[in-house]
């Protein structure tokens, strides 16, 4: 009973992160969700590619099930997973995606939790492992770059929220003022010698 409950939530909250990631390209140019907005070039449609080749990898190689997109070899990675050629489309990535999540939510469907799985790209003596592991591992990844995507998104054009319906369009002059409000903060801290914690 409680692994049926813990599969059905994991589930659900991955299929709602998949969905928050793909709104943070909505309404977006196609300059803004391939340029690179981060001094190491993450950028938005790179965030999906990356996060439907993990999934791909995740929910296929490990448990024996081929993938139905092709993927290139982990010895052969050089970061192309994290952005996109001027040949690929956004609907193509997109597309990709989803076919995935079809692919990933039939082996999540079809395997018990505690199905057995082998991550060979794992140092010893994580490797083997199971359904319910590899779950988590996946919706951290996804929990994790979409993350990515929403401070992404927000430095674009000020957009925040999980869904469309849970955006949040913050007036500027509060947002100004609220962020005046940490500068001084910290200033003030700085200024005062405060020091951090010993860890």
């Amino acid at each position: 009973m409680i692994d049926e409950f813990a599969k059905h939530n994991l589930h659900g909250r991955l299929r709602r992160d998949r969905k928050a990631l793909l709104w943070k390209l909505d309404g977006l140019s196609e300059y803004d969700v391939r340029r690179p907005l981060t001094a190491t070039g993450t950028n938005l449609l790179g965030l999906v590619k990356h996060v439907a080749g993990v999934e791909a990898r995740y929910f296929g190689e490990v448990f024996d099930r081929p993938s139905p997109e092709p993927l290139p070899r982990w010895e052969d990675h050089d970061g192309s997973d994290l952005w996109a050629t001027e040949d690929e489309t956004r609907d193509q990535i997109i597309e990709s995606y989803r076919r995935t999540w079809e692919y990933s939510d039939a082996t999540i469907n079809e395997l018990p939790l505690d199905a057995p799985g082998h991550v060979p790209w794992w140092p010893e003596p994580y490797p083997n492992t199971n359904l319910f592991a590899i779950m988590l591992h996946v919706l951290s990844e996804s929990v994790r770059h979409a993350g990515h995507a929403d401070i992404l998104r927000e430095g674009l054009d000020g957009r925040t929220g999980l869904r469309a319906e849970h955006e949040q369009r913050i007036d500027q002059e509060a947002r100004a003022a609220y962020c005046a409000k940490i500068e001084q903060a910290a200033r003030s801290a700085a200024r005062s010698g405060v020091e951090e914690c010993p860890g």
